[in-house]
């Protein structure tokens, strides 16, 4: 027997995680979305994996031909864009940042923390969500000192470094 949705959701917000802008283009589209479930998969080739739920808009998009997405690694400074794309309406997302495009077309932030361009390499269904695997195709990181936003028990989160020791 499984654990309730409610059980399963009340322990995973106890891990902390990055934040992530993902964008999107197919022929026709443009969106994007906040998603913290973002995973590295492999260096050779380079392959990164997010989930996307079946209920969002960005699910159809990237079971279209030819769909493309980005990954925007948040910095710390960037929660109010963080908000943005989770909650404003579609057409009004890109009113803020600095974006451009690399290889594959789909949105990059070019003032993320860092960011991964990339073509779609597979995709599993789970549950309630895909998984896409994408092949990273082009990446950049901006601001390489800079620290991340990390989301953890519903809340931004900073990181803190390590007081230097007193030697």
């Amino acid at each position: 027997m499984s654990i309730s949705s409610e059980e399963f959701r009340e322990a995973l917000r106890h891990f902390p995680s990055g934040v992530t802008i993902v964008t999107i283009k197919t022929e026709d589209h443009v969106h994007g979305l906040t998603i913290s479930a973002f995973a590295s998969v492999s260096p050779d080739p380079p392959l990164i994996s997010i989930m996307v739920d079946h209920r969002h808009r960005a699910y159809q998009l990237l079971e279209t031909e030819g769909a493309t997405f980005a990954v925007n690694i948040l910095r710390q400074e960037q929660a109010e864009l963080s908000n943005r794309f989770a909650w404003v309406k579609d057409e009004d997302r890109f009113a803020e940042g600095k974006w451009a495009t690399a290889v594959t077309g789909a949105p990059v932030l070019t003032d993320a923390l860092a960011w991964l361009d990339c073509s779609i390499h597979d995709r599993f269904k789970a549950g309630t969500h895909t998984a896409y695997v994408g092949e990273v195709v082009a990446s950049k990181v901006p601001y390489p000192d800079a620290e991340p936003l990390v989301y953890w028990n519903r809340g931004y989160r900073h990181l803190r470094s390590p007081e230097p020791d007193g030697d």
